[in-house]
């Protein structure tokens, strides 16, 4: 069976010109706006993520409340940096639960 396809008639716009005609993208369709977290804290991200998969953003999320609990501002900034290159709304969520302290 052959299939053939014919011009647009003097400017008349059918379905399947429109469904073939490539509209260039303005931007990347996952570009967030906010840029991208710095090396170290992407690698270690990428590291966090090999160790424990699609759970990482909630582990991380455990790691540095438990880190913000106990005092250890540097490691809560750590893991909160790991969160949120993982998973922005939960480290937004993290920062708005202890009162925007990032």
């Amino acid at each position: 069976m052959t299939i053939r396809f014919a011009a647009a008639l003097d400017g008349e716009s059918t379905a399947i010109v429109r469904a073939l005609t490539v509209v260039p993208l303005r931007s990347a369709a996952n570009d967030n706006g906010d840029g991208f977290p710095r090396d170290d804290t992407l690698r270690a991200a990428l590291r966090h993520f090999a160790e424990y998969g699609l759970g990482a953003a909630q582990q991380a999320h455990r790691n540095a409340e438990a880190a913000f609990f106990a005092g250890k501002r540097q490691e809560y900034r750590h893991w909160l940096g790991i969160c949120r290159a993982l998973d922005k709304r939960m480290a937004a969520a993290i920062v708005a639960h202890h009162g925007g302290i990032a």
